[in-house]
């Protein structure tokens, strides 16, 4: 697989929280291309799967597919959209981005911004509230409403493009480039004799409190849990007690909510393998779908494999592609020695 386009053309789907199934589709689309033999399931209710079965132990390997975005909540008189968030918003960065509407018909339009030359006392550098955000269509009230309904989905406008060596910026990178991994471990582990079966789940509705992790792990009920999401990487206003670093590998986690000796068996797998790596120090929980995996019925061995990226949660996210890669080796490498 071409690692570089798939990651790019799935940071390019959309797939908002609870209507994620364009994003879904494509990725279940290039699973069915790497591997046949899968026994593939969609379900809109809490995602998509593939499962691969070989035995126990079953290890379950999840990215979430759903990414953030808005929602139109009122049009005015003048055919100005309202919104709210869908997921978590930094409202710093909201005024004069680009949109796209996904009603009817996808609408263009852009978040209205006051000129500084008409803002009034006080006013400058003031973080607006959502009440206060709206979004031009260049549309009336009544032509508005002939394509978009109350309800629908809003994203910025996405379109990843390649930065210097192998780093790709995009707006949904988080966690599209954990759907790539996957499909990429997939690749590898396909045609090898296997002593366990293995499961990838590309789960819904992460974002708005990882609604389709706990649903599917009940589903799937594994053996083993790896979450594969995206964690902080190092930029030149933050520490490094705080972050990884781009470029240096998988984040491999240590958490309270995580199995410890799951979390040792990653490094020491990573270390005899010689892949890149690092660890993710957490003093609580995870903030990822583990948090879910790992109180699953009578409790199920977690750990989060993280994606170092910078500015999360923006139009604007980077990665590099060889964590991409190196994460994706470390799965196979670890599945292909599970019994």
């Amino acid at each position: 697989m071409d690692l570089k386009k798939t990651v790019m053309s799935l940071a390019d789907a959309v797939g908002v929280s609870g209507d994620e199934n364009s994003a879904a589709e494509l990725a279940l689309g290039y699973l069915k291309e790497i591997t046949d033999d899968c026994y593939i399931k969609n379900n809109s209710v809490f995602g998509n799967f593939g499962t691969r079965e070989s035995g126990k132990p079953h290890v379950l390997i999840d990215a979430h597919i759903d990414q953030i975005g808005f929602v139109v909540t009122y049009i005015t008189d003048d055919g100005f959209l309202k919104i709210s968030n869908c997921g978590g918003i930094d409202r710093r960065l909201l005024l004069a981005q680009q949109v796209v509407v996904l009603g009817k018909e996808r609408v263009k339009g852009v978040i209205c911004s006051i000129p500084p030359h008409l803002e009034k006392s006080g006013d400058d550098g003031k973080v607006p509230e959502f009440s206060e955000i709206s979004i031009d269509v260049g549309m009336t009230r009544e032509q508005a409403e002939k394509v978009i309904s109350l309800g629908d989905k809003v994203v910025f406008l996405q379109h990843s493009a390649e930065l210097i060596g192998d780093r790709i910026t995009g707006a949904a990178l988080d966690d599209r480039c954990g759907v790539a991994c996957l499909l990429r471990a997939a690749e590898l582990l396909k045609n090898e004799k296997l002593n366990c079966s293995y499961t990838i789940m590309f789960s819904s509705q992460e974002e708005i409190g990882e609604r389709g992790a706990k649903i599917g792990v009940y589903d799937v009920a594994p053996d083993i849990a790896i979450a594969v999401d995206v964690s902080f990487a190092l930029t030149s206003d933050d520490s490094e007690l705080k972050c990884g670093k781009m470029g240096g590998g998988c984040m491999i986690g240590f958490s309270p909510v995580l199995d410890r000796e799951l979390s040792k068996t990653m490094v020491s797998i990573a270390e005899k393998n010689g892949l890149p790596f690092q660890r993710e120090i957490m003093n609580e929980e995870t903030g990822t779908n583990a948090d879910r995996f790992s109180v699953n019925c009578g409790g199920v061995k977690a750990v989060t494999l993280s994606i170092p990226l910078k500015y999360m949660h923006t139009p604007v996210e980077v990665i590099s592609l060889a964590d991409v890669e190196n994460t994706a080796q470390l799965i196979a490498a670890y599945v292909k020695e599970v019994k």
